[in-house]
C-alpha cells in the first residue's frame, strides 16, 4: 500500500497565515478606494410638470397642446411632463405628444372656483407651471360680470399657490368668441381680456409670477374656428401654440417675461400700434409677409410673421426671407423651419402650415437677440409650391 505522509501542523499553520496575509494585502490595496466614498446613483432631475387648465378649448381635441409639446421638444425642452386628470382628445399631426391635461368642456372659471374643483386636480398632479385659458363659458350670454370672473381667477391663483408656493402661472387673454347665438359674446370677451393685465399686475409676485399671454391678438373667430365662432380649427390651434410657446420657453429657461404694456391689451386692430412692423406689398411672388415685434426686453425680443396667400390659387409651400441690419440673431423659432446665415434669415413653412387657400394666412414666430438697435428687417415672401 502507498504510504500517506501527513503535512506537519506547523506547515499548515504557516500556510494559513500566509493566505491571511495575502487576503489582508488585497483588501489593503482595494479597500480604501471602495469604502472611502460610498458609490451613489447619479441624481436625476424630475421633469418640469406643466398643467394645461381650461374648458373645451383645452380639452378634446385641444390640439394647441400637441403643437406646443412638439415645438418645445424640437427646440430642446425635453425634460417636461404635461399633467392633468383628463385624457387627450386625439390630434393627428404625425408625431407623438403628451396628451395629459386639465381641460373640462363646459366648465367656467367661476364654476370651478365656487365648487372648489381645482385643489384636488392640483393635489393629484402637483404642477410646477399652469397654463390657464378660462373664461369663455363665463362670458357666454353676458350674465356674469367681468369682476366676478376676475374674482374667480384670484381664487384659483390662491389655490395654485397653496399647492405650490413657487407656482409659475401663465394666464391667457382668451381667444375671441363670436357665435351666432350670442351677439354680446365678442364684446364681453374683449372687456375681460382688457382687464386681465391690470388684475395680474396686482397679484404677481417674484416667487410666483403671473405671466399674461395674449391669445386674442391675431386670432380670427371666423377663419380660425371650426365655423361656430368659438372652437379653434387647426389654424387656430397653431396660433394658440405660437402664443403660448415664447413665454413658456422663457419660464423653462429661468426667465420671467416682462409684463405687457398697456398697448398690448386687445383692441379691434390685430397688433399694438407702437410695435415696429413691416409688410411686403402684393407682388407676383404670390404672398405677403407682415412682420411684428410682439415683445422686447434688454438684449432680446420676440418676433412674429404672418404669411398671407395673396394669389388666386391654393399654395402648398412658402418661404419668407428676413434681412436684419443690426446684427440680430435668431435663437429659437416655431411653426417654421428656419435657418440664418449672417444677416439673412430664411423661414420655410412647417409640415402642417404650408397649405394656404387664396386669402388665407398662417404665422410663425421666433426669439432673437439684439444689441443697441433693433430696426425692422427687409422682408420678402414667395410661394414655392
Amino acid at each position: 500500500m502507498p504510504t500517506h505522509r501527513r503535512t506537519p501542523l506547523s506547515a499548515v499553520t504557516a500556510l494559513v497565515a500566509l493566505a491571511a496575509l495575502l487576503v489582508a494585502a488585497a483588501f489593503a490595496l482595494a479597500g480604501p478606494a471602495r469604502s472611502a466614498t460610498p458609490v451613489r446613483a447619479a441624481a436625476t432631475v424630475a421633469p418640469v410638470k406643466i398643467m394645461p387648465l381650461g374648458d373645451s378649448i383645452t380639452a378634446g381635441p385641444g390640439c394647441w397642446r400637441a403643437i406646443l409639446w412638439h415645438d418645445l421638444q424640437t427646440n430642446g425642452y425635453t425634460d417636461i411632463d404635461f399633467v392633468g386628470s383628463q385624457p387627450d382628445g386625439g390630434c393627428n399631426y404625425g408625431y407623438t405628444y403628451d396628451g395629459d391635461n386639465e381641460g373640462h368642456g363646459g366648465y367656467s372659471a367661476t364654476g370651478i372656483a365656487q365648487n372648489n374643483q381645482l385643489p384636488p386636480w392640483l393635489a393629484a398632479a402637483n404642477p410646477d407651471i399652469v397654463l390657464m385659458h378660462l373664461g369663455t363659458n363665463d362670458m357666454w350670454g353676458g350674465s356674469i360680470p367681468v369682476s366676478s370672473v376676475l374674482a374667480a381667477y384670484t381664487t384659483l391663483i390662491g389655490q395654485m399657490r397653496a399647492n405650490n408656493p413657487k407656482m409659475k402661472i401663465l394666464v391667457a387673454q382668451i381667444i375671441p368668441m363670436n357665435p351666432p347665438s350670442c351677439p354680446t359674446c365678442a364684446a364681453e370677451v374683449q372687456s375681460l381680456d382688457q382687464a386681465i393685465p391690470g388684475w395680474a399686475a396686482g397679484l404677481t409676485t417674484a416667487q410666483s409670477p403671473i405671466i399674461v399671454v395674449d391669445q386674442w391678438t391675431g386670432f380670427d373667430d371666423s377663419t380660425d374656428t371650426v365655423g361656430d365662432g368659438v372652437h379653434p380649427n387647426d389654424a387656430g390651434f397653431a396660433k394658440m401654440a405660437a402664443r403660448w410657446y415664447p413665454p413658456l420657453a422663457q419660464v423653462l429657461s429661468g426667465i420671467i417675461p416682462p409684463p405687457p404694456t398697456p398697448s398690448a391689451s386687445p383692441t379691434p386692430t390685430a397688433s399694438p400700434s407702437t410695435s415696429p412692423s413691416a409688410s411686403t406689398p402684393p407682388s407676383n411672388s404670390g404672398c405677403t409677409a407682415a412682420y411684428q415685434i410682439t415683445s422686447q426686453w434688454s438684449g432680446g425680443f420676440q418676433g412674429s410673421v404672418t404669411v398671407t396667400n395673396s394669389s388666386t390659387a391654393a399654395s402648398s409651400a412658402w418661404t419668407v426671407t428676413l434681412t436684419f441690419a443690426d446684427g440680430q440673431q435668431v435663437t429659437q423659432s416655431w411653426n417654421t423651419t428656419l435657418t440664418q446665415s449672417g444677416a439673412v434669415v430664411t423661414a420655410h413653412n412647417a409640415a402642417y402650415n404650408g397649405s394656404l387657400a387664396p386669402g388665407a394666412n398662417t404665422s410663425f414666430g421666433f426669439l432673437a437677440s439684439w444689441n443697441g438697435t433693433n430696426a425692422v428687417p427687409s422682408i420678402s415672401c414667395t410661394l414655392t409650391g
